[in-house]
């Protein structure tokens, strides 16, 4: 596998760089946009990404007019604020309304565009303009985005039924239906951005993944999904690869990694496929990165890393105990390690005397290896796409009733978005908690705040009109006011010691918030520091984070737990050494 090279390996003007949170779809498209600024070409990097460091990177402010970056001749930066572009997107939206409907419609609009694929579009309309701005084409060698579109958007932007006039006259509903409403202006805008991402001649899709099950699983998805859309100049890059392997953690390291390689999906094996090593510096700042992708790297140096004692998993397990709380989520963004740490939960409550029943999206089969059922530990596995089925045709079948078929394809591909399915996995779980004579439920998903607080102005809003497009069932009516109680719920937010996890982590807890939930636990998984490994590479790894341990100190207020990585299956005898 070659080491990615912009200038041999990039042959169109645009790219785009997608991937799982986390995997360094931000450090791979810097590194681009400054080794071709260092090459001669007059280059802009663009980020819509929520997550985006790229003002730490790159040492100041950063707005969307874009900043010339005086160190690299010829690179220019635009960090686009997603989230508040959707906040001024709600607002053009939902603002007409105000003192016309009842606050309780106005409140379910609202809601209705407060979730991810809101924000996704409001990015999109941002970028569109890029994509298609004659002057900014005209001005620039190669246009950069460090996160692309999803199908999922992509697929909503085709339909014709959401440029119709749909969505002023249904703003009910536990969906994500609404996100396009008063756009029909830039329609003309984004049909030509999708056209330019299928120019094979035009656009690159870069998938940007770490040598790890997850990661490439969603790097596959990614790929699949955009393909069908037309998507097909695809490239891989599998960042943060072990190179020198030097003793007993880092051959065991590495190992891992290479045997993840192999049983990557099939479709992603037939891609040019590149890597980045992992490389023993802190990616943070314009001159690291520039090294990035360099043939000739600098001397390691030797990293110190202090032995440090950090609470450790029991620390969480004794509290939730001595609260006696009666619902346990695990919540953070997956490949974080939610399930392993619901069930050594579970099981650690069950040690203390609780009866608690342990339920999980993760396959039966895979838990099992964990914990064991027994009469004082019931489990359960949730089928997501059984689930996810389930609540599209309820929707789709009383949509039928009343829309015609054009509405009802929008609809259907509404009903394949991110908070759609946490809905339908939701219900079940409201369904398992409501039954259960357990006196501790323990859930490895948790929902956001914007699915909590969409059922809840759905529920109320429901009351006040007769039609809806989803009803809510009566087992999450009687379940949210507990998950709302703090004496009742208890969130832990799961993270590794990186900084994608921790943002996203925060913009989760923030959510969370908003919703009135409870979340005074952290738990920072995989961590290097106290391995004991002698390489110098993962050395240099373990160093960087300790500054993301400090930080998640500071936001939970020093209710925090640190699980050290382990090379082991984690399996019921080895959870012992994770508590």
């Amino acid at each position: 596998m070659e080491i990615f090279n912009p200038k041999e390996h990039i042959n169109t003007k645009y790219l785009f760089y997608t991937g799982k949170g986390g995997v360094g779809k931000t450090t791979a498209a810097s590194a681009t946009a400054i080794q071709l600024a260092n090459d001669g070409f007059k280059v802009v990097l663009v980020s819509t990404d929520p997550a985006s460091n790229l003002q730490d990177v790159f040492e100041r402010e950063l707005d969307d007019n874009g900043t010339e970056i005086e160190e690299i001749p010829g690179l220019t930066v635009a960090n686009f604020d997603p989230v508040s572009a959707a906040e001024e997107y709600k607002e053009s939206i939902v603002g007409p309304y105000r003192g016309i409907l009842p606050d309780a419609a106005v409140q379910n609009m609202e809601e209705q565009l407060s979730g991810s694929c809101t924000t996704e579009v409001a990015s999109f309309d941002q970028f569109a303009k890029f994509l298609t701005s004659p002057d900014i084409s005209d001005q620039y060698d190669y246009i950069i985005f460090d996160t692309a579109p999803t199908g999922h958007t992509l697929r909503l932007l085709q339909l014709p039924s959401a440029w119709t006039n749909y969505f002023d006259e249904n703003t009910t509903g536990t969906s994500c239906m609404g996100q396009l409403s008063g756009l029909d202006e830039e329609r003309e805008s984004y049909s030509l951005a999708v056209e330019t991402l299928a120019n094979a001649e035009m656009t690159t899709l870069i998938l940007v993944t770490r040598p790890q099950e997850g990661p490439l699983v969603e790097a596959n998805r990614a790929s699949e999904e955009l393909r069908a859309l037309g998507v097909e100049n695809q490239k891989l890059i599998v960042n943060g690869l072990l190179e020198n392997p030097t003793d007993t953690i880092s051959q065991t390291y590495y190992d891992i990694q290479q045997e993840s390689l192999k049983q990557m999906p099939e479709n992603l094996k037939n891609l040019p496929t590149f890597e980045i090593p992992l490389r023993p510096y802190n990616l943070a700042s314009i001159e690291s990165i520039g090294l990035l992708l360099s043939e000739e790297q600098p001397e390691i140096k030797h990293e110190e890393v202090q032995a440090q004692e950090f609470p450790r998993l029991q620390t969480v397990i004794d509290d939730l105990y001595n609260t006696n709380k009666r619902v346990v989520f695990t919540m953070g963004k997956g490949g974080v390690g939610k399930t392993t740490i619901a069930a050594s939960i579970a099981k650690g409550l069950v040690e203390k005397g609780k009866k608690v029943h342990l339920t999980t999206t993760d396959p039966a089969a895979h838990l099992n290896y964990i914990v064991h059922e027994s009469d004082t530990l019931g489990i359960s596995h949730i089928d997501e796409k059984k689930e996810l089925e389930l609540y599209q045709n309820e929707v789709l079948a009383k949509a039928r009733e009343s829309m015609s078929e054009e509405d009802l394809a929008y609809v259907e591909e509404d009903l394949n978005s991110p908070c759609t399915e946490e809905i339908a996995v939701f219900r079940k779980f409201a369904e398992i908690v409501s039954m259960t004579e357990a006196d501790v439920v323990v859930i490895d998903t948790a929902p956001t705040g914007h699915t909590l607080l969409l059922l809840e102005s759905s529920q109320s809003y429901a009351q006040e009109v007769e039609r809806t497009s989803g009803e809510v069932p009566e087992s999450i009516t009687r379940l949210l006011p507990i998950l709302q109680d703090h004496n009742q719920t208890e969130v832990v937010m799961v993270t590794l010691p990186e900084n994608t996890p921790v943002y996203e982590s925060i913009r989760l807890q923030e959510d969370l918030d908003r919703a009135g939930i409870a979340h005074t636990w952290w738990v920072v998984n995989n961590s290097l520091l106290s391995t004991g490994t002698t390489n110098e590479t993962l050395l240099a790894r373990a160093k960087s984070e300790e500054e993301w341990i400090q930080r998640v100190d500071g936001l939970s207020n020093g209710h925090f737990a640190v699980i050290d990585w382990s090379p082991f299956e984690l399996k019921e005898d080895v959870l012992a050494t994770i508590v």
